[in-house]
């Protein structure tokens, strides 16, 4: 019999970024009904907040980029998918300034 780390499939990104936020408490908080990362203290003076999203393939892309001076919210989608609109939307919301918010795109095909 096989045994793996996830505690299952369905729950395996939430699990991670459950732990991912709690290693990283100092850094950064996980909104958990949204399913995004906040940075607790993003760059003050800043006047547009920053938000990626992606898949999380190997792990929750974009994850280790939120803090101070880089990204204020990081989405990451369920394993290979895009985050869910809602999910960009809410995560939006808490990063925006002033100015607004830059969505940061890749090349994904997801």
């Amino acid at each position: 019999m096989a045994s793996y780390f996830e505690n299952g499939e369905d729950t395996l990104v939430p699990d991670a970024l459950r732990g991912f936020a709690r290693a990283h408490a100092d850094l950064l908080t996980l909104d958990p009904g949204h399913g995004f990362l906040l940075a607790r203290a993003p760059a003050p003076t800043r006047r547009v907040g920053l938000l990626s999203g992606g898949g999380s393939g190997h792990e929750p892309l974009h994850a280790g980029y939120v803090g101070r001076g880089m990204l204020d919210v990081a989405c990451p989608g369920l394993v290979f998918a895009s985050p869910h609109n809602r999910q960009v939307y809410e995560g939006s919301l808490a990063a925006a300034r002033s100015q607004g918010v830059l969505h940061i795109v890749k090349n994904y095909t997801g």
